[in-house]
């Protein structure tokens, strides 16, 4: 097996050693007893001519032939969520176009799964911005989505946690919304940890237990027009707690990439889905993992799994709005983009311990499955940063 030089945490330079990468269950064509999605991330085009830190640059092609990869894993797509740069990079057109590619390119996969995340990005934050304002954005995106015959994810906006003065227009603006989709949609609820500028939403600042009353008396006011909840907190002890309030037909979509093995598993009471962004990086052993869950063999699940939180626990760690290196890091690793490079530059957000941990963590849970590739693209990276790997 390769051996590769990394840097420690102390500064140092270690040989590590890979280990032979494992063999996961291959999905067996049926669907799985959990819905799951993965939030998928987008490639940059690295030859562009632009200003990463202005422009965006999107390689088209790479970025479908990702989501094909997660749809033959029988895995659903999450599409223009935070994961795909939306709000850090990526704008609403460039959003728009992403979810038209992806909604015609899943047309290839009968049964596949896919959810587009709406939002109010086309508005220009500023103090001047009304309930009215954030209503028109979401509808505009709504109906754009509607139109590709796709479903929708409603992300929570940085406008209305800017513009709204109580729990009453929260619930004004979800419910004039939800009254006018089609299909029932998935409610995200983003916590602080990934995006600060959500620090009051549902119009309570530092309670979550208040906030959590808010969405759930609008879940339960709309539930007719409400797939299921997203929810980002990292919180497991909250989010079965508010998994067990849920109306019977709205499903607990768990985007807690912490605790998520536990939360999907479930308990005597009830289970989480699944709308994570760690899956697009752990794609196949997560599907390797459902699929023993459909077969009802609890020890391979949990065999599978588990080894991969650690991977999942770094790569999301503090400040967690930069976890998207960690998972284009991965893509770069297990050969599904030839390059790392991310819009706006994001590559350079974590260190480069930061990167050998992942490499790390990510072959001691059997993820680099050509380790000869795994190991050439970690030197290039440490290469690159001065180490001769």
């Amino acid at each position: 097996m390769p051996t590769v030089t990394l840097p420690t945490a102390g500064g140092a330079l270690a040989r590590y050693t890979m280990s032979p990468p494992r063999r996961f269950p291959e999905p067996m064509g049926k669907p799985f007893n959990r819905v799951a999605y993965a939030a998928a991330h987008v490639v940059a085009d690295p030859l562009a001519d632009h200003d990463p830190w202005v422009d965006v640059a999107i390689d088209w092609r790479a970025t479908t032939e990702f989501r094909r990869h997660l749809w033959r894993l029988g895995l659903g797509v999450a599409e223009a969520l935070d994961t795909a740069e939306r709000g850090t990079g990526v704008d609403w057109p460039t959003a728009l176009r992403l979810k038209r590619l992806t909604i015609e390119a899943a047309r290839e996969f009968p049964g596949a799964l896919v959810a587009s995340g709406i939002g109010t990005d086309q508005l220009e934050l500023s103090h001047r911005i009304t309930l009215d304002d954030v209503i028109r954005a979401y509808e505009e995106q709504a109906q754009a989505v509607e139109a590709l015959g796709g479903r929708i994810i409603m992300m929570a906006s940085r406008a209305l946690a800017a513009c709204a003065r109580s729990p009453d227009d929260y619930a004004l603006v979800y419910g004039r919304i939800l009254s006018q989709v089609r299909e029932p949609v998935i409610l995200h609820w983003l916590g602080t940890a990934f995006d600060p500028a959500l620090t009051n939403y549902w119009g309570y600042h530092a309670d979550l237990d208040k906030a959590m009353e808010v969405c759930l008396e609008i879940i339960a006011a709309h539930a007719e027009k409400v797939d299921g909840v997203k929810v980002s907190l990292l919180d497991k002890r909250r989010e079965v707690a508010m998994r067990r309030r849920l109306p019977a037909n709205v499903r607990m979509y768990t985007g807690d990439d912490f605790d998520f093995p536990e939360l999907i598993e479930g308990d005597s009471e009830g289970h989480s889905h699944a709308l994570l962004g760690i899956f697009g990086a752990i794609a196949p052993a997560a599907a390797g993992a459902l699929t023993a869950l459909n077969e009802g063999d609890v020890a391979t699940y949990h065999a599978i799994l588990e080894p991969t939180v650690p991977l999942s626990r770094h790569i999301f760690r503090a400040p967690t709005q930069f976890y998207r290196t960690g998972i284009v890091f991965m893509a770069f690793l297990t050969g599904h983009q030839d390059h790392f490079c991310m819009v706006g530059g994001q590559q350079s957000a974590r260190s480069l311990v930061h990167l050998a941990e992942i490499f790390r963590l990510a072959d001691k849970a059997g993820l680099l499955a050509d380790p000869e590739l795994s190991a050439a693209r970690m030197r290039l990276v440490l290469a690159m940063h001065g180490v001769e790997g």
